[in-house]
This record gives structure tokens, sequence and C-alpha cells, in this order.
């Protein structure tokens, strides 16, 4: 009882970070089911049907506070849940060892340019309101979704940060959609999951569980993105991408960093992340506090122009 009730508040908390910043919610929850001794495919597999739920009530949180696109989840969701359905077949017979340093190093770098865009810059409005190809989408989901199916997480992690560097969605729709999208990917995930292990080794309770607690979380999560700041959030969305990527390379074979060196890296990002939070903070209430100033200015130069009209008349 104490682990399920330990999961379902994985599974809260997970979906609370995932539904916020559009990313963690695989990860985190198949991590947790690795620890206990779960193989890869079941973990996956487990996430991915708990990930039907909890993407269905995300996506509609999301939807009502009006953080969709959906000819983003149109172009980027069919492809990610064909990408998902190869990914879950394949599973078993696929080694991504050498594959997980190398898409850690591309996220790595998107994660570094958006920390770097967003703390230093705000959000990128060159291209805001341009539309995002199916060209770009298409392929993007495609890997996303083989990806997140064989790693057991990966959906927001690479779609995410690749539509936030393109400054041409409002971080708060690249979440909503990310998350709305997923609920396509989760399905077809599952479907390939049951194709190529069948169900005997899936936890039909753990799957409740981590549901359940994604259910809670969704509306919360979609509430905080609307509300939190786009500066801010993508100061925080690029360093979990910062985070969770140098620590897929500081354990994989490449590096293979001691526990010593490994908690270092985690404490030296720890503070730079903080930093750059506090950073964008300060700079979005700067801005506020001249927006104030300007909108005030220009309703006292509104209001001097109409009192000469009527002087005049």
């Amino acid at each position: 009882m104490r682990a399920l009730i330990l999961l379902g508040l994985v599974g809260l908390a997970a979906q609370l970070v995932d539904g916020s910043l559009g990313m963690a919610y695989g990860v985190t929850s198949t991590t947790l089911l690795l620890a206990v001794g779960t193989n890869a495919a079941a973990a996956s597999a487990t996430v991915h049907l708990a990930e039907i739920g909890t993407t269905l009530a995300s996506g509609i949180s999301h939807w009502r506070f009006g953080n969709v696109d959906w000819k983003v989840v149109a172009k980027i969701g069919i492809p990610g849940a064909v990408g998902a359905f190869a990914g879950a077949t394949f599973l078993s017979s696929l080694s991504t060892e050498i594959a997980a340093p190398v898409m850690s190093i591309i996220l790595l770098s998107l994660g570094v340019y958006i920390l770097i865009r967003f703390t230093a810059f705000g959000l990128p409005r060159g291209n805001l309101g341009k539309p995002l190809r199916r060209r770009f989408l298409a392929p993007l989901g495609l890997v996303a979704g083989f990806v997140d199916a064989t790693g057991g997480g990966g959906w927001g992690p690479v779609g995410t940060p690749a539509i936030l560097a393109s400054g041409r969605l409002a971080p708060r729709k690249v979440i909503g959609s990310i998350d709305a999208s997923e609920f396509l990917v989760a399905i077809a995930a599952s479907v390939g999951f049951f194709v190529g292990i069948g169900s005997e080794n899936i936890d039909f309770a753990w799957v409740a569980v981590l549901l359940l607690g994604g259910v809670i979380a969704a509306p919360i999560a979609a509430w905080l993105v609307r509300h939190i700041p786009p500066r801010i959030l993508g100061s925080a969305v690029g360093g979990v991408i910062i985070l969770t990527n140098v620590r897929t390379l500081l354990r994989s074979d490449w590096i293979d960093a001691s526990s010593g060196v490994q908690t270092a890296a985690y404490i030296v990002i720890a503070l730079l992340w903080a930093g750059a939070i506090a950073y964008s903070v300060r700079e979005y209430r700067r801005d506020k506090a001249g927006e104030s100033v300007e909108a005030v200015e220009s309703g006292l130069r509104e209001r001097g122009a109409e009192e000469e009209e009527t002087a005049s008349a």
C-alpha cells in the first residue's frame, strides 16, 4: 500500500511539472519504475497507459485555459503517434545506449539556447505569430514519438524545446499543445506495447495510481502555465532540459562520471539555474513597471489632447 501511495504522489508531482513545463512526466515515472526492478518495456508500457488518462485530462485543462493551438496538435501529434507505435513495437530489440547520449547533446544545446535566450532577452517576438510548418512539425513529431516510446519519456523534452526555440508560439501554448498532442502518442505507444509484449508484465494497479495522481494535478498545472510569465517559464524550461540531459550524459558509457563529479555538476547547474530564474523575475518586474509608466503617460497624453479639443471647441 505504501508503494502505491508513493507512486500516486510521484504521478501527481510528475504531472504538475509536465503540465507546467511541457515535459518530465514519463521520465520521472519511468525512472521510479526502473528503480524498483521493472524491465524497460513494462515500465514504459505502464507509464504510457497511465498517460492516456493524464494527457487527456491535461489537454482538456489546457484547452479550457486557452493554452492549445489545435493546428500544431494535428501537425505534430499524428506523426508522433506513428513514431511512438514504431518505438514501442521494436523496443525489446533496439538499444538506446548509443542514441541516448547523442540525443542528450542535441537537447542540451537547445536547453542552453533557451535558458540564455529567455533569461537575457525574454520571449523571442520576431517570429511570434508566424505559422509552424508541417515540414518542421512532422519530422519532429516522428522522432519525439519514437524516443518517447523507447526511452519511457521524451515527447516533451524533444518537442517542447524545439518549438520554443523557433520563437513562433508563446511558451504557454507550446506546453499546452505538446501536452494535448501527447494523448495521441500515449494511445499509439500503448497499442504498440500490447502488440510487442502483451499485458502480462503490466501492473494495472500501478497504472491506476499513476493515472489518479496525474489527473488531480492536470488542472492545477494548466492554471499555473497560464499565469507564469513567459520569460520566467522559458528560463525554468531551459534549466529542466539542461539538468535532465547533463544527468544522462554523465551516466552514459561515454563519460561514466563518478558520483562526486555528478553531484558537483548538479550543484553548479542548480545554482546557475536559480540565478537565471531570479534574473528573469527581476527583469520581468522591471519590464512590467516600465509598461505601467508608459500606460500612465499615454493616458495623460490622451486626456490632455481631449481637453485641448474641448477647449478649442
